[in-house]
C-alpha cells in the first residue's frame, strides 16, 4: 500500500536510527569515562553496590594512612628510648666501676658521679623535647590516668600498657587474688644457740680502818723509868692513874690499891724494893682483881727506895677509826673457766719491795704479796697483778693505804666465776652449700658454732644468694627473699658426721619453691609471675604488683589517657586501639628499690651513700625503658603492620571489586561502539530510502 500523509516505513526507520543514536552515545561516554555506569539509569544497583564500596574504600585508604603516621610516632618514640637505654647502660657502667674502691681514689669516684649527673640531666631533657608535630611522646602525657578504688594503696606498680575505654570513656578493673605470692622456706629444727665463752670478771675489795691505840704513860720512880699502859686500846684509857706514897711502915714488899680508875702503890719508909719488885707487886693486884693495865720497867733489879709520885693520869688514847674502802675490777684477758678465781690470798712477806701477784689456773688461788702492808698503794696492786697474771685490772674507787693496813674484805666478791667456756651449737663441723634464685654459696662452720652464728653468716651474703636467715628458738628458718615459683632454697649437706645436727635435721638435703600469685583480673584467669601479674586481651593490657605476700582484692578505673589510634575504617572501638607511652623521666625510672633519680649527688643512691642501691635502681630501670622499647615493638611490628597489610589487601579486593561493578569492559564497549556506528550509517541510509517511498505517488499520477 502507498501512502503519502503516513510514511510508515520512515517512521520505523526513525526509530531504529534513534536507539542506534542512542546506543552509539552511550558507548561513546563509556569509553571516554571509562566507566560502565555513569548515571543511576545506567545499572541502578549497580550503583548502589559500587558507591558503597567506594565508601569503605575512601575510609580503607584513610586508615592505611592513619595506620602510616601511627607507625611513624612509635618509631620516633623508639628511637628516643634507643638513647635513653645507652644512657642507662653507661650508667650502670660507672656504677660498677665506682664500686672498685680499692684501686679509685675520691677523685676519679666523684668524676664518676659528675657523669652520671649529666646523664640523668640527658634523660629528663630527652623526656620532655622527643616530639612529633609539636606532641610530646616520652613526658607521660599518652600515659593512662587511673583512679584509687578498693586497696589501690597495695598495688605498688602498675602499668597501663593498652586499653578500650569504649564510648563511656572509662573502664572499671577489679583484681581478685585467690591465692597470695609465697616465698620458698627450709626450716632447720634442733640448733642449740650455743654458749660463747666469756672471760672472768669482777672486783677485789679492800677494807681498812684506823686501829684503836691504848692509853699510855711513862714516869720515874728512884731514877728508874716506868711505863704504865692500858690493856684495852680505846680512848677510855685515858681515865687511868696512879700515884706512888712513902709510909711510915716497914718491909721491902709494895702495896697496891685501887680506888675508881686510880691505883696507888704504897712503899715503906726504909724501903728496898727493886724495880722490879714494884711492877711485879702492881701486874700481880691487876691479875687478882682483872683489871686493865700493865706495868713495865727497864730497872730490873735496881733499889728504888721510899720513892713518891704525884697521881698522874695516862693519856694518848685513841678508839678505832672509820672504816674505808677501795676495789680494784678484774677481767681475765683468756676467756674461759680456767681463768675463774677461787680465792684471793693477801700476804705480808718483808723483802718484797714491789708488791707480787701471781695465779694458779690448777687451784684457783690469786696471791699478792707485799712487804708492809701499811704503805702499799692500789697502784702498786694493780701493776703486780697485769705482770703476773691473766688478769687486766683497773682502779674503780679509793686511793693508796699508807697510814694502816688494808685486808680483803669478806663481803667482796672474792671469788670470781664468771669466766664460762664455750659450748653447745653445732654437733659436729659441717660443710653445706645454700642456693637461692641469686646463686649459691658455700659454708664451712665448725663445731659448737650457734644458730646465732649461722644466721649471720648467711645473712652475710644475703644478697649473693637471695637467701635469708631468722631464728625462732632453736629452729633455723632460711627464706628466700623473692617471692614465686621463681623463689628457691635449695640446702645440701655436703660434709658432716653422721651425728651432726644438720644431717639429723635436713638428711642429705631439703628444697623447697615459692608460688606465684593466682588472681582473676575482670574475671579473666591473669599470668602471675612473683608477687605480678598482667593480662593481654583486645580490650585491655595491663600489668601490676601487688604488695609482698598480699592477698586482698584489689579495684581501680582507667578514666582516660593514653594514644588512641585509628586503625580502621569505621570509628568504631574495635577499630581503634590506645597504647600508654609512660614517663621516662628520672623521676618515674626505677622500681621496688628506688627511683634513678636518688643517683644523682647527694641523693640516697650516689656512689657517695650507696652505690649498691644505686646498682639495684639502674638495673630496674634498664628493664623498664626496654620493656617499653618491646611492648611499643611488638605494638608496632603485631598491631600497625599487620594492619597495614591486612588494610593493603581489602583495599585491592574492595577496589577489584568495586571495578568489576562501575568500569567499562573496553573490549566489550569498542564492539559496541563499532555496531552502533554502523547501525547509525545503515538507519541513516534506510531512513533516506524510506523518504523516498512516497515520490512513488508521482509516478502514478503521470
Amino acid at each position: 500500500m502507498t501512502r503519502i500523509n503516513t510514511n510508515v516505513s520512515s517512521l520505523v526507520a526513525q526509530n531504529r536510527l534513534q536507539s542506534s543514536n542512542n546506543d552509539l552515545q552511550t558507548s561513546l561516554t563509556r569509553l571516554s569515562t571509562g566507566l560502565r555506569i555513569n548515571s543511576g539509569s545506567d545499572d541502578p544497583a549497580g550503583l548502589i553496590a559500587s558507591e558503597a564500596l567506594r565508601s569503605e574504600i575512601t575510609g580503607l585508604n584513610k586508615a592505611i594512612s592513619n595506620t602510616s603516621r601511627a607507625n611513624q610516632i612509635i618509631s620516633t618514640a623508639d628511637s628516643a628510648l634507643g638513647q635513653v637505654s645507652n644512657l642507662l647502660n653507661d650508667v650502670r657502667g660507672l656504677v660498677v666501676e665506682a664500686a672498685n674502691t680499692g684501686a679509685l681514689s675520691s677523685e676519679e669516684i666523684a668524676a664518676n658521679q659528675l657523669q652520671i649527673d649529666s646523664s640523668l640531666e640527658a634523660i629528663n631533657r630527652i623526656a620532655q623535647t622527643t616530639t612529633f608535630q609539636g606532641r610530646k611522646l616520652l613526658d607521660g602525657s599518652l600515659g593512662f590516668q587511673t583512679s584509687a578504688g578498693t586497696n589501690f594503696a597495695k598495688v605498688k606498680d602498675l602499668q597501663v600498657d593498652q586499653a578500650s575505654l569504649g564510648s563511656t570513656g572509662k573502664v572499671s578493673v577489679d583484681v581478685t587474688v585467690s591465692k597470695a605470692a609465697e616465698q620458698a622456706t627450709v626450716a632447720v629444727a634442733d640448733i642449740p644457740a650455743g654458749i660463747t665463752a666469756t672471760a672472768a670478771t669482777g672486783d677485789i675489795t679492800f677494807t681498812s680502818q684506823t686501829a684503836a691505840v691504848a692509853s699510855t704513860l711513862d714516869f720515874t720512880l728512884g731514877g728508874e723509868d716506868f711505863t704504865l699502859t692500858a690493856d684495852t686500846a680505846g680512848a677510855a684509857g685515858d681515865d687511868l692513874s696512879i700515884t706512888v706514897v712513902a709510909s711510915g711502915g716497914t718491909g721491902t714488899s709494895p702495896v697496891v690499891s685501887k680506888s675508881g680508875d686510880d691505883y696507888t702503890i704504897t712503899l715503906a719508909s726504909d724501903s728496898t724494893a727493886t724495880a722490879d719488885d714494884i711492877a711485879t707487886a702492881f701486874n700481880a693486884f691487876v691479875d687478882a682483881n682483872d683489871d686493865d693495865a700493865t706495868l713495865t720497867t727497864t730497872g730490873g733489879a735496881t733499889n728504888v727506895g721510899a720513892a713518891t709520885l704525884t697521881q698522874t693520869s695516862l693519856a694518848g688514847g685513841a678508839d678505832a677509826g672509820t672504816a674505808e674502802t677501795a676495789t680494784i675490777n678484774l677481767t681475765a684477758s683468756v676467756a674461759g673457766t680456767a681463768s675463774n678465781i677461787s680465792s684471793i690470798s693477801y700476804v705480808e712477806a718483808t723483802g718484797t719491795t714491789t708488791p707480787t701477784a701471781a695465779f694458779d689456773s690448777g687451784t684457783g688461788v690469786l696471791t699478792i704479796t707485799v712487804d708492809d702492808a701499811s704503805s702499799v698503794t692500789l697502784s702498786s696492786v694493780v701493776d703486780a697483778i697485769e705482770a703476773g697474771t691473766d688478769f687486766t685490772a683497773e682502779i674503780e674507787t679509793g686511793g693508796d693505804f699508807t697510814t694502816f693496813d688494808p685486808t680483803i674484805s669478806t663481803a667482796a666478791s672474792a671469788n670470781l666465776v664468771d669466766g664460762v667456756d664455750a659450748g653447745g651449737g653445732l654437733a659436729e663441723a659441717a660443710v653445706f652449700e645454700l642456693q637461692g634464685a641469686n646463686g649459691s654459696e658455700v659454708f664451712n662452720v665448725s663445731k659448737n658454732t650457734s644458730i646465732d652464728e649461722l644466721v649471720s653468716q648467711i645473712n652475710l651474703v644475703s644478697d649473693a644468694t637471695g637467701v635469708k636467715a631468722t631464728k625462732d628458738g632453736t629452729t633455723l628458718n632460711l627464706t628466700s627473699t623473692a617471692y614465686g615459683s621463681d623463689a628457691v632454697v635449695d640446702l645440701r649437706v655436703i660434709n658432716e658426721a653422721a651425728s651432726g645436727t644438720l644431717t639429723a635435721a635436713v638428711g642429705a638435703g631439703k628444697r623447697d619453691t615459692g608460688a606465684d600469685i593466682q588472681a582473676k583480673v575482670n574475671g579473666i584467669e591473669a599470668n602471675g609471675k612473683g608477687n605480678s601479674l598482667n593480662i593481654n586481651t583486645s580490650t585491655l593490657d595491663l600489668s601490676l604488683t601487688v604488695e609482698e605476700g598480699s592477698s586482698d582484692n584489689i579495684s581501680f578505673d582507667i578514666t582516660g589517657g593514653g594514644a588512641k589510634f585509628q586503625l580502621g575504617a569505621d570509628v568504631v572501638g574495635n577499630q581503634q586501639a590506645r597504647i600508654g607511652i609512660n614517663s621516662v623521666n628520672t623521676a618515674r625510672l626505677g622500681g621496688t628499690s628506688g627511683k634513678l633519680f636518688e643517683l644523682s649527688s647527694g641523693g640516697a643512691a650516689s656512689l657517695a651513700n650507696d652505690p649498691s642501691k644505686a646498682a639495684e635502681i639502674v638495673s630496674q630501670a634498664i628493664e623498664q625503658v626496654t620493656g617499653i622499647r618491646g611492648r611499643l615493638g611488638a605494638f608496632q611490628s603485631t598491631t600497625l603492620d599487620s594492619n597495614l597489610v591486612s588494610l593493603n589487601e581489602t583495599l585491592s579486593n574492595l577496589q577489584e571489586a568495586e571495578s568489576s561493578i562501575r568500569d567499562a569492559d573496553f573490549a566489550k564497549e569498542s564492539a559496541n561502539l563499532t555496531r552502533a556506528q554502523i547501525l547509525v550509517q545503515s538507519g541513516t541510509n534506510v531512513l533516506s530510502l524510506a523518504n523516498q517511498n512516497p515520490q512513488n505517488v508521482l509516478s502514478l499520477l503521470r
